[in-house]
């Protein structure tokens, strides 16, 4: 891990961490209220209006600039405090989302309001302290699949953004990690029907296209890289065996830690396995986007030096950095290749996997309000210390290199 390098003010630090400490122990019950609050109403993608009004509606009562609907999206929002002609700009991000069926197994209730947290309690400590900057608790609806942060990017409302951070739940405490890009494809085949039996050969089936395009990549697994994953269902393949289907449809995920490798080799390779199937069966093949692309995660070494050592000052243990890549993907890597970030996981309890029916009674349970509380401490403390040491701000531009931008 990079070392930061210069003098470390720990008298300072230290009085930044105890005001914010009081701020956040101040603000439990508020906390807790909003994080259970939007747990018992669980809102899938681009549908959170109770969650996003709840939490712009705190952010507002607690002196920040809101702007709700931003990059066309309804239930996304900006709220700032303070200038960036002053000192840097941080941004800590809410996600609120829900997961069908099984409500906030993946703990966005817990995301939301530890960057709630964070973001007035730093407010509070840059009103009292003299240290200039801006904040900015953004709203990002639609992590889980819609990607909704690729459209706050690419609407030019996060320019200027010096650092970016936001805390997820699991089943472990990790300053940084790395994750997947993903590109989500719907593949749809279109052929003509006839009767399977009495003129099959008047037909055109589009489920053997279907088929035949999953056997093509089974196969080309076996020249891609170890850290490339495809997986794919068939959502639609004909409705009785006795009519060739005329119509099926394929909905794919590719993912891999290189997204520029993502989106010009890999991507293109699975298309031509639907498109050679489309050739070979006789159907014709239309290829669309489900969702944006997702970049990989790439945490900034910098921030995640602070952010390891803020979970060792409140007692949580950190697990070691880890060298292989996390399998899963989140559209916060859109906004890593492009704004330095950091991304860590706070644990829930030890080795519990998010998605479960499990993490979705911890995420309102008592391990869920800790996290809250913990997590808002630990990224509070770090915008603070951005905030209070421009030297830190220039360690995290420098060790930025712009990644790949995708949509």
């Amino acid at each position: 891990m990079t070392e930061i390098s210069g003098p470390v003010d720990m008298a300072s630090d230290e009085q930044a961490e105890k005001v914010l400490r009081d701020d956040i122990a101040e603000l439990r019950e508020k906390l807790l209220s909003v994080s259970h609050d939007i747990h018992r109403n669980p809102e899938v993608r681009f549908t959170e209006h109770h969650a996003s009004a709840l939490l712009a509606d705190t952010l507002a009562a607690e002196g920040f600039t809101v702007e709700t609907g931003v990059a066309g999206l309804p239930t996304a929002f900006l709220a700032e405090f303070g200038s960036a002609d002053t000192g840097p700009t941080v941004a800590i991000f809410l996600e609120y989302d829900a997961l069908e069926e099984i409500g906030h197994a993946c703990g966005h209730n817990v995301i939301a309001t530890i960057g709630l947290g964070a973001a007035i309690a730093v407010r509070r400590w840059l009103a009292g302290s003299g240290a200039g900057g801006r904040i900015i608790a953004v709203g990002s609806p639609a992590e889980e699949g819609g990607g909704g942060k690729t459209y706050l990017l690419d609407s030019g409302r996060l320019d200027g953004i010096d650092a970016a951070m936001m805390m997820h739940p699991s089943g472990e405490n990790l300053a940084a990690m790395r994750t997947l890009g993903r590109v989500a494809l719907d593949v749809e085949f279109t052929g003509k029907a006839a009767h399977a039996a009495v003129s099959p050969h008047d037909g055109v089936n589009a489920l053997d296209a279907a088929v035949l395009t999953l056997n093509a990549i089974g196969l080309l697994r076996q020249q891609l890289p170890d850290d490339v994953r495809v997986h794919a269902v068939i959502r639609d393949g004909g409705e009785v065996p006795n009519v060739i289907p005329e119509r099926a449809v394929i909905r794919t995920y590719i993912r891999a830690a290189d997204t520029e490798a993502l989106v010009s080799n890999f991507q293109p390779r699975i298309e031509q396995c639907a498109q050679g199937a489309a050739l070979a069966t006789g159907a014709t093949v239309n290829i669309t986007k489900q969702a944006p692309t997702y970049a990989g995660l790439r945490p900034n070494p910098v921030l995640a030096q602070l952010v390891d050592a803020n979970f060792a000052r409140i007692g949580r243990v950190t697990a070691p950095p880890r060298a292989e890549v996390f399998p899963g993907s989140t559209d916060m890597g859109n906004i890593s290749q492009v704004i330095p970030s950091i991304h860590p996981n706070i644990e829930f309890v030890p080795g519990l996997s998010m998605h479960t029916r499990e993490a979705a009674a911890y995420a309102a349970g008592p391990e869920g309000d800790r996290a809250v509380t913990d997590g808002a401490l630990v990224l509070a403390m770090t915008a603070a210390q951005l905030f209070a040491r421009p030297e830190l701000v220039e360690q995290v531009r420098a060790e930025f290199v712009e990644g790949t931008r995708v949509s």
